[in-house]
């Protein structure tokens, strides 16, 4: 009897803890401010979105710390979502930046969201090719001759090796 209370006691803690911990959670996703896409090249247009502003909730926003300024944020059709636009100046420098909205009527709401700009968009960054130059791994190439050759080789450095400590260990000599 005592362990099945222990047990349930100790399940029913868990559970309370568990639900403790969802809750604020839960209440720090509404109170983002969403960039998309958030990351950018210099003249692009960026769109924000954000539920902390309620259903019918409008937004100020400022992204004058990338140079755009001052947008608005109205209530859209999606989730209850206060959305915004604005287009990032083609003179913008590189780097991080804060983009911030304040939310209007009953609810005075600060969210932040970042914006990275690059000078290269994600997709046309260039990827590398070929093999690595390091001196000892890929050094020979990707030529599979010489890849079996060296991979004999230490197969037969190996047999070599254990057939001498075998025939040390039984005793008879070198």
């Amino acid at each position: 009897m005592r362990r099945t209370a222990r047990l349930l006691t100790g399940t029913a803690l868990a559970l309370g803890a568990a639900g403790l911990v969802a809750v604020p959670a839960y209440a720090v996703d509404s109170g983002i401010l969403e960039v998309y896409p958030s990351a950018v090249v210099p003249g692009s247009q960026v769109t924000v979105n954000t539920a902390a502003c309620g259903a019918d909730g409008a937004a100020s926003g400022d992204a004058s710390a990338v140079g755009a300024g001052v947008f608005v944020l109205a209530p859209g059709t999606h989730h209850q979502d206060a959305i915004g636009r604005f287009r990032v100046p083609p003179g913008a420098q590189p780097g991080t930046y804060e983009i911030v909205a304040q939310c209007s009527g009953a609810r005075h709401t600060t969210v932040t969201g970042d914006l990275t700009v690059t000078l290269t968009a994600a997709g046309n960054q260039a990827q590398p090719r070929g093999s690595v130059k390091t001196g000892v791994g890929g050094a020979l190439g990707p030529d599979p001759v010489k890849s079996a050759a060296g991979v004999a080789a230490l197969a037969v450095a190996a047999a070599g090796g254990t057939w001498l400590l075998h025939r040390r260990l039984r005793g008879d000599g070198m």
